[in-house]
Parts: structure tokens; sequence; C-alpha cells
């Protein structure tokens, strides 16, 4: 199976997607707020930049640049000085969203890595009694 062909990559392609959007949204949505629009696009750059190194070659420390990056994103709107505006919203919003795959792929790798884990007792599979 190839590289592109596994499982694992696809909450990569989920968070490359977001990233394209989060970059795009000052101009899909108007936004007006400059502390907002400039936040946006660096933060969607640096996701989109782990993404594509976390799909062509994975390394953990890709997904934490995301889940960090995804926590800024929510924090961001009250550091930065922009509450209560439609950049706060799309910022929370898709912050929630690009930690949640994030953390996500990170499970799916230490889960393929570690299946001893997560292996039933007495190897049968199903429920427990």
């Amino acid at each position: 199976m190839s590289k592109w062909q596994e499982r694992e990559t696809v909450p990569d392609l989920y968070n490359l997607f977001l990233a394209a959007v989060l970059f795009l949204s000052p101009w899909l949505f108007r936004l007006t707020n400059e502390q907002g629009k400039v936040d946006l696009w660096i933060t969607g750059a640096i996701i989109g930049i782990a993404s594509l190194a976390a799909i062509i070659a994975y390394r953990d420390w890709e997904e934490w640049v995301n889940v960090l990056m995804g926590v800024w994103l929510i924090a961001s709107p009250w550091l930065l000085g922009f509450p209560h505006t439609r950049a706060m919203h799309i910022s929370i919003g898709m912050g929630a969203v690009i930690t949640l795959l994030a953390f996500l792929d990170l499970f799916l790798h230490y889960e393929k890595r570690h299946p001893e884990e997560f292996a039933s007792p007495g190897g049968q599979e199903g429920p427990h009694p």
C-alpha cells in the first residue's frame, strides 16, 4: 500500500484543505479586521505547510504543530484583539476542527505503531464479557 493510500493521511488532507480555506477566508468572507486577516493568513500558511509535510513524510511533530496552531486559532481573537467579529467565529471554528483532526491523526499513527495496546485479551475480537 503506497503512502498516498493509507487511511491515516486523510486527516492531513482535510487539514490541508482547511488551511487553504483559512488562507482564502479574508476574501471569501469579506473580513475587515486587519489583525484577524493577518492571523488567518499566517496560521493558514503554517498549517498548510505542516499538513503537506505530513502527507509527504509523516512525523509526529508535524501534527503537534497543527495542534498548536489550532489552539492558537481558538485563543487568538482575544490575544490579538478581534473578539466579536466574523474573523473570530472563523478562527474558533476552524481551530477546533484542525485541532481535532490533528489529534485524530496522532491517535491513528500511535495505534498503528502499538497494536498490542489496543488488542483484546486472549486475541479475540468483540465485546468483553
